[in-house]
């Protein structure tokens, strides 16, 4: 895998936007892909941000969280102006971003989905995501994430 470009990573050479890829080794034992991304590549955990699928009045929706809280349901739901939301189905999730759990990337999904992320992405100069598969981060500027998603930012996480 390694070397291997993503759809991730081929929207962000398209639309030329400036970027920087971190590659680890993924160790299938650990208990959670984003907060072995931090240990691995050693990077502030505010800076990191997770990309979770929820199911909102039937349609799926990408949260962008830090890996350190958790997504806000309702709040993510008031986001897109829904009013019921539950985590998708891990395998409706693969099939509509054409990413396996541990690699969704915000970007380059196959169906276009809705995306909103956290406001605390705004307090950084760049911030961490999965480039599209388990052991590799694209570090980006929040403000390209959100012009490449069309995304809403919003305060979803919750600590």
């Amino acid at each position: 895998m390694a070397g291997k470009g993503t759809p991730a990573t081929a929207l962000l050479a398209k639309q030329k936007v400036a970027h920087t890829l971190h590659s680890y080794e993924h160790d299938p034992r650990h208990e959670s892909f984003g907060l072995e991304a931090v240990e691995a590549l050693g990077l502030d955990p505010a800076r990191v941000f997770k990309t979770l699928v929820a199911d909102i009045d039937g349609t799926l929706t990408v949260g962008v969280v830090p890996v350190t809280g958790q997504l806000d349901l309702k709040a993510l739901a008031a986001s897109v102006g829904g009013k019921k939301a539950r985590m998708a189905d891990p395998a409706a999730a693969q099939r509509a971003t054409g990413y396996v759990l541990g690699g969704i990337s915000p970007l380059g999904h196959r169906s276009r989905l809705p995306v909103v992320i956290d406001s605390s992405a705004e307090n950084f100069e760049t911030m961490h995501c999965s480039a599209g598969r388990r052991g590799l981060e694209v570090e980006l500027a929040p403000a390209d994430l959100v012009r490449l998603t069309n995304a809403v930012v919003a305060p979803i996480a919750a600590p």
